[in-house]
């Protein structure tokens, strides 16, 4: 178990320093607001991810305890959409498609600070589907519904740091100068990481299907 949580947050630290929606909604208050709304931020953005690993945990876990050999089904896809978006961040990188980052202005109350980035990381389709895989990569590494639910004080864990990491990197004024000297080997780590772990998933969904 230990060994498969360890590489799930690899996989997930590489996905949460990665540019996308959750880093967006943290760093724009940073650059805009007070470092306090954007700290807030980060932690509802940790609230959801708990929330998310609980929610796939459950639902996937009841889904493969009925029918068995769903499992196989979800290592494929899992697999297949991991190396996708592991793909799309190569590209992302030779391409040099940075992210945009524009500051938000005016200060927000504790509540709303916190209620955005709990927003943020719940209505995205696409976290919707890495943690899917994600925890089909987990399930695919033999553990039970119970054990990948009892990750979710890692997965929020890890989201404070990298999240609380970026508001306090961009509430500075060398934040900016900082992410685009740095954030095309970002994408090349977590294209690189995803890719793996997606791999995995596929050879194992192969070795199920072996008479």
């Amino acid at each position: 178990m230990l060994q498969a949580y360890l590489a799930t947050l690899v996989g997930l630290i590489a996905m949460q320093v990665a540019p996308g929606p959750n880093l967006l909604a943290v760093a724009s208050a940073g650059m805009g607001q007070e470092r306090r709304s954007a700290l807030l931020i980060a932690l509802g953005v940790a609230s959801g991810a708990a929330i998310w690993v609980f929610l796939v945990a459950m639902g996937i876990g009841v889904a493969v305890k009925n029918h068995p050999e769903l499992l196989t089904v979800l290592k494929f896809a899992g697999g297949g959409y991991l190396m996708w978006i592991g793909a799309r961040a190569f590209l992302s990188a030779l391409k040099g498609q940075n992210t945009r980052i524009a500051q938000t202005e005016g200060a927000c109350s504790d509540w709303v600070s916190w209620r955005r980035g709990l927003f943020v990381v719940m209505s995205n389709p696409k976290a919707a589907l890495g943690w899917a895989a994600i925890a089909s990569f987990m399930f695919g590494a033999g553990l039970t519904a119970l054990q990948v639910a009892a990750f979710a004080p890692l997965a929020a864990l890890s989201a404070i740091m990298v999240y609380g990491g970026y508001a306090l990197l961009f509430s500075t004024g060398r934040a900016v100068r900082t992410y685009q000297r740095f954030w095309r080997g970002v994408e090349l780590v977590f294209g690189g990481v995803f890719g793996a772990m997606g791999a995995s998933l596929l050879l194992a969904g192969a070795r199920d299907l072996r008479p």
